[in-house]
C-alpha cells in the first residue's frame, strides 16, 4: 500500500512563502487580486501561476478581464494558502518517491521548496539526492548551495535571490534558524525579503524559465505533454480552479543546471 501523501511542513511553507512574495493586483480593495507578474503571466496569491481551463497560463495585458473574472472579488490570505499548498502537492509527492531515507518536517520542508522552485529532475539528478540517500546528510546540506545559477544574458551566474534561497533551504534541512541564514528580518509578524530583487528567488521566473528551454528544443514524436503550469489538484474552495495538473516524469524535464 503506497505511503500517504505527506503535506508541506507550517515551516517549510513558511520559507516558500518568504521568496515567494504576495503582491496584489489590486490594493484598493480588500482582498487579494490577479496581477501580471515581472515575466508576463497573471498570478495570484503566493506565486500561483492563473491558467484557463487546458491549463495554459494566461499572459500579458489582454488576458487581464479572463484572469479577473476567474477569481471575482478576489481572495483571501487564507484562501491564498490553500491555493499554495495545493501547488506544493505535486512537490510534496516528488520528494516522497525520490527520497529513500527518513527525512524529518525540516529536511522535508527544505527539499519540497528546493524541488517546487527548480523541478523534480533537478533534484533526481542531483549530487544532493545522492548524499542523502547514501546517509550523508551534511554533504546533502551543502549541496543546496551548488543551485544558486540561473542564466542572465545566455551566461549562468550566481543570483542573489537563489542563493539567499539556498541559505535558507540548507539550513532548514539542518535545522538551524532558516530565516537568519537567508537574511531575512520579521515586520510586524511577518517575513520580508532584504533587498537586492527578492523576485530572484521566485519558481515562477525558474518555470518560466524551463519553458522557454524546452521550447528551443527540437519535437520528439514521442515526447509527452509538458504541465502548463503548477496548479492545484483539488480546488477546495470552489475558486472556479482549472482542471488537474498534467504530470511529466520527474527526470524529464528541462531544469536550471548548477555549475
Amino acid at each position: 500500500m503506497p505511503a500517504a501523501l505527506r503535506d508541506m511542513p507550517d515551516e517549510g511553507l513558511e520559507l516558500v512563502k518568504s521568496f515567494e512574495g504576495i503582491p496584489d493586483g489590486d490594493p484598493r480593495t480588500v482582498n487579494i487580486d490577479p496581477y501580471l507578474d515581472p515575466v508576463g503571466i497573471w498570478t495570484i496569491g503566493w506565486g500561483h501561476a492563473i491558467a484557463d481551463s487546458a491549463g495554459r497560463w494566461l499572459r500579458g495585458p489582454a488576458a487581464a478581464a479572463q484572469a479577473r473574472a476567474l477569481y471575482p472579488g478576489g481572495i483571501t490570505k487564507a484562501q491564498a494558502e490553500t491555493l499554495l499548498r495545493a501547488d506544493l502537492l505535486d512537490a510534496c509527492r516528488d520528494v516522497q518517491a525520490l527520497a529513500t531515507v527518513a527525512l524529518d518536517d525540516g529536511a522535508f520542508g527544505a527539499l519540497v521548496s528546493f524541488c517546487f522552485n527548480l523541478g523534480a529532475g533537478a533534484l533526481q539528478k542531483s549530487t544532493l539526492l545522492k548524499k542523502l540517500n547514501a546517509g550523508d546528510a551534511a554533504a546533502a546540506a551543502d549541496q543546496f548551495l551548488v543551485w544558486d545559477k540561473a542564466r542572465v544574458d545566455g551566461v549562468l551566474q550566481p543570483l542573489p535571490g537563489l542563493t539567499r534561497r539556498r541559505r535558507a533551504e540548507r539550513a532548514l534541512f539542518l535545522g538551524q534558524d532558516w530565516r537568519a541564514a537567508a537574511g531575512l528580518r520579521a515586520a510586524r509578524g511577518a517575513v520580508v525579503l532584504a533587498p537586492p530583487r527578492p523576485d530572484e528567488g521566485r519558481s515562477i521566473l525558474r518555470r518560466v524559465e524551463r519553458e522557454q528551454e524546452v521550447a528551443k528544443r527540437p519535437p520528439r514524436k514521442t515526447a509527452a505533454k509538458a504541465r502548463a503550469a503548477v496548479l492545484p489538484t483539488s480546488d477546495p474552495l470552489g475558486l472556479q480552479l482549472p482542471a488537474t495538473p498534467r504530470r511529466t516524469r520527474a527526470g524529464k524535464r528541462k531544469q536550471t543546471t548548477p555549475a
